[in-house]
């Protein structure tokens, strides 16, 4: 087994075919196919079901995928940080939600540190990837949120990476509609009168068939709903559907002049809970140190269970 056998697994796995892998790998079909068996006969299990209608895991497979991504992302944390020619530059990265606080932090600490050359990084990206990304340390510190109806499932699988997480604020569930939304000057509304309006959510399906709503009211059984994986696309419905989506009320100036939404308090109480997120046992760099100091401003009293 080496560590080609598991970047080729990963690129099957996460392809809709072997022709798809292979070309994104840059490595004959054949070539690629060969591989992958060569790795199942060596460990004696079968980590692709090959049929008529193409190549799927099995339940094995999805367990091997599981440790296979781990070894993978250690590897390029060690090949990043002692094979790169840019090895001299400082190194920090972050995954995060979509909050704005995020990246405020995150430039605040670059400005007070002044490191003279560093290749740093922040992902913005869905919640399952967050927890990945901190628990194999490709990132320090991630932010993440939930609210009660999926509290429990998050706080299971803070368990289950062997994360740490460290709440920062709660927040009350706002409406977000364009300006020129029938609505929009209302100061507060109930989500029944809005049902003759489509919600627009940020995807976060994936695979293992966990599904982490970032909003509040996923348990809410909504009359007209549309999924975006994307955030300038969940814009351009809002606009042009009359639609709405549910956040935290924490628009920026920038998001209301660019983006022409405004923000409606909502009846239904569904907090979010929001904070940060370390892999237990780590120790921070001098970047993450500065990072959580600064993410610490935003911290409220009210927030700390």
């Amino acid at each position: 087994m080496n560590i080609n056998q598991l970047k080729y697994v990963l690129a099957v796995a996460g392809a809709s075919s072997m022709r798809e892998a292979s070309t994104k790998l840059f490595v004959s079909q054949p070539a690629l196919s060969s591989s992958i068996r060569e790795l199942e006969e060596e460990l004696g299990i079968l980590i692709f079901e090959r049929t008529n209608k193409g190549i799927h895991l099995t339940d094995e497979g999805r367990d091997f995928v599981i440790y296979a991504k781990k070894a993978v992302g250690q590897y390029e944390i060690l090949e990043d940080k002692y094979l790169s020619k840019d090895s001299d530059h400082e190194r920090f990265s972050v995954s995060a939600q979509h909050y704005n606080f995020a990246i405020q932090a995150f430039t605040k600490v670059i400005i007070r540190m002044k490191p003279e050359k560093y290749d740093f990084s922040i992902h913005e990206t869905k919640t399952k990837e967050v927890l990945e990304d901190v628990s194999r340390l490709k990132s320090e510190v991630g932010i993440v949120s939930f609210s009660g109806s999926n509290e429990s499932l998050m706080r299971k699988l803070f368990r289950d990476y062997a994360l740490e997480f460290t709440p920062l604020m709660r927040r009350e569930t706002y409406l977000y509609v364009w300006n020129d939304h029938p609505f929009a000057g209302r100061e507060e509304i109930s989500i029944e009168e809005m049902r003759d309006y489509p919600c627009i959510s940020f995807d976060q399906s994936s695979d293992d068939n966990f599904y982490l709503m970032e909003e509040a009211m996923a348990d809410y059984s909504f009359d007209k709903m549309i999924k975006s994986d994307d955030r300038a696309t969940t814009m351009e419905i809002i606009a042009a559907l009359n639609g709405y989506s549910i956040g935290i009320g924490m628009l920026s100036q920038e998001d209301a002049i660019l983006q022409g939404l405004v923000a409606i308090k909502l009846k239904e109480e569904d907090p979010l809970t929001i904070g940060y997120i370390t892999r237990k046992g780590s120790v921070l760099s001098r970047y993450g140190e500065a990072y959580v100091e600064e993410l610490l401003t935003y911290r409220e009293p009210s927030s700390v269970k």
